[in-house]
């Protein structure tokens, strides 16, 4: 009897996995297809016109333009209808999308070695964002569909070209999904009134969306005309309709910093879309304010919103669950990547990211910075999202994600919405010049303009690059990231490192805890434990960029301790 009870809840419990895995393939299917069906275009015209080469590294597609300016940065200018501005950027950018897209997946393979993982991440994401396409207003679903008739055959096997440019829109919000992997991670402030020099609005900001240098390598300053709403700049990347960092011509700014979030069960808008909007039509905070809170975002983010109308600057902070548009009491605001409106002031996530992150340190060392000056100008501006100290003038390392400036940062900006200027970084990282754009002339040039070749940026307000460059350490910091990439070659395929290397690595950035964690990971690889233990013990005695990184490394250090004890015993 007892056998046939047995053998019955096998039968049960065999048919539940079945139905399980039935429901599964059901769903990633349903998902797959479910952002393929592009919206429907009534004219598809502007999808016969030819990209026409106007001057060296100088193309236009119709009053659509695209240059390579001598700072190195791309510059570009995209009018009209939804579809018409998306194929024409995507006609534009064409062989910068490739590079992008092919830089973005290296970099994936380089954070998810296994295959299996990748194929495994690529049926999360496409049943994660199942209902991306139900949360993106029908005017960007055109905008995208139109550049994506630009995406190569060649990365067909991760979807369609519709497909895959609609998840990247989203892949500000994957990683916070995927946080341990410290994909996202920003500083930006603002000061005005008593606290300005000039008495006008300043907004700074460092954009540390990291996923490889090369993704860099291509960053476009884009202004675009649309059809409906407000001209906007925005420094963004081929293809990429969302936005991460931009001003209109009303004098309004718009910066992401992400927040802690829970792993989100289900797509909503993701936030570049809703940064794109509020550009796109609203003129005051409030506008913005009133934009955000009609979308619903699957992660928590911060929302600098900088406004010449109202003469201040102001944050909006979302989760899923819940909103809140934090003022200022002081004439200047600070944003990092936690919260500090009312609405979360006991939110789990938002108390936890606070206590256990590097958020804080970063809050709290641009504040001292600020503090130290009865009034800041644009030189000012510039030093604080350069500086690389952490608070109290400390070393902590070069590349620290406590330090406001991680020399990571895809790219830094400021903006001076009174007068309608920018300015944008150079490579490397902030560390190169800051070229500056004046918006009002921008968008009164066409491609006649353009074909001439000469130069867009006003060069006589360029800010010179940091003289960091120059440095010594500057040049240790190189030999670092070199040999940083050269020792996770050494861990992933079980190789011998140079004689020497272990010394030379601590020589070039030994404040840094990570150098000294990422050498405990080769030999604890190696199973040498010991030397993984010391130096695991010398990291903990850095300065760490929170209580999460703290106790991940006592773990760690706590494992291998019980490792070398059993072996003994």
């Amino acid at each position: 009897m007892k056998v046939v009870k047995k053998r019955g809840w096998r039968i049960v419990i065999g048919v539940l996995l079945v139905l399980v895995l039935l429901f599964t393939a059901i769903s990633v299917y349903l998902a797959i297809i479910a952002i393929d069906h592009p919206p429907v275009i009534n004219d598809i015209s502007s999808l016969n016109q030819k990209r026409l080469q106007i001057g060296e590294n100088t193309y236009c597609v119709g009053n659509n333009w695209l240059r390579k300016s001598d700072s190195g940065l791309w510059e570009a200018y995209i009018e009209g209808r939804p579809f018409e501005r998306g194929v024409a950027f995507g006609k534009l950018t064409g062989e910068l999308l490739y590079y992008q897209e092919t830089s973005f997946v290296e970099q994936l393979k380089e954070l998810i070695p296994s295959e299996g993982y990748l194929k495994l991440l690529k049926y999360f994401i496409s049943f994660f964002n199942r209902n991306l396409d139900k949360n993106i207003p029908r005017e960007y679903k055109q905008e995208i569909y139109g550049t994506s008739f630009a995406c190569s055959e060649e990365y067909d096997f991760i979807g369609s070209g519709y497909q895959r440019q609609m998840n990247y829109h989203a892949a500000h919000d994957i990683g916070h999904a995927l946080q341990d992997l410290r994909l996202v991670g920003c500083t930006s402030f603002s000061v005005w009134d008593s606290k300005s020099e000039d008495s006008s609005l300043w907004v700074g900001r460092n954009f540390d969306f990291y996923m490889g240098d090369r993704f860099a390598e291509n960053k476009i300053v884009c202004f675009v005309n649309p059809f409906e709403g407000y001209k906007f700049m925005m420094v963004t990347w081929a293809d990429m309709i969302g936005v991460v960092s931009g001003m209109n011509e009303k004098g309004l700014t718009v910066t992401l910093n992400a927040s802690k979030s829970s792993i989100p069960t289900k797509a909503a808008t993701p936030v570049t879309i809703l940064a794109r909007e509020i550009l796109q039509y609203a003129r005051t905070i409030e506008e913005a304010y009133e934009i955000s809170k009609q979308r619903n975002l699957f992660v928590s983010e911060s929302v600098l919103i900088g406004s010449a109308v109202d003469g201040k600057t102001a944050i909006i902070e979302k989760s899923p669950d819940n909103d809140d548009l934090v003022l200022a009491y002081d004439d200047y605001i600070i944003c990092s990547n936690h919260f500090q409106g009312d609405a979360f002031q006991y939110d789990e996530n938002n108390m936890k990211n606070i206590e256990g992150s590097d958020s804080p340190a970063r809050y709290s060392r641009v504040k001292e910075l600020i503090d130290r000056k009865p009034m800041l100008g644009l030189s000012d501006v510039v030093n604080i999202l350069r500086d690389q100290k952490s608070t109290g003038d400390s070393d902590a390392g070069m590349g620290n994600q406590l330090l406001i400036n991680q020399m990571i940062a895809h790219h830094s900006v400021i903006f001076n919405p009174s007068v309608l200027q920018v300015w944008v970084s150079t490579a490397p990282w902030q560390l190169g010049e800051y070229v500056a754009y004046d918006l009002k002339k921008v968008f009164m040039l066409n491609t006649d303009d353009i074909a001439g070749g000469g130069e867009i940026y006003e060069k006589d307000l360029t800010i010179p690059a940091d003289t960091f460059l120059q440095s010594a350490a500057y040049q240790d910091f190189l030999v670092y990231k070199k040999m940083t990439d050269e020792l996770r070659r050494c861990i992933k395929e079980h190789q011998p490192l140079s004689a020497g290397f272990k010394d030379k690595y601590i020589r070039t950035n030994p404040d840094y805890y990570l150098t000294y964690v990422q050498l405990g990971n080769y030999f604890t690889e190696m199973k040498n434990f010991n030397t993984a233990i010391l130096l695991y013990s010398i990291a903990l005695k850095k300065k760490l960029p929170g209580e999460q990184e703290r106790e991940k490394l006592n773990r760690e250090l706590e494992k291998l301790k019980k490792k070398v004890n059993h072996d003994k015993g």
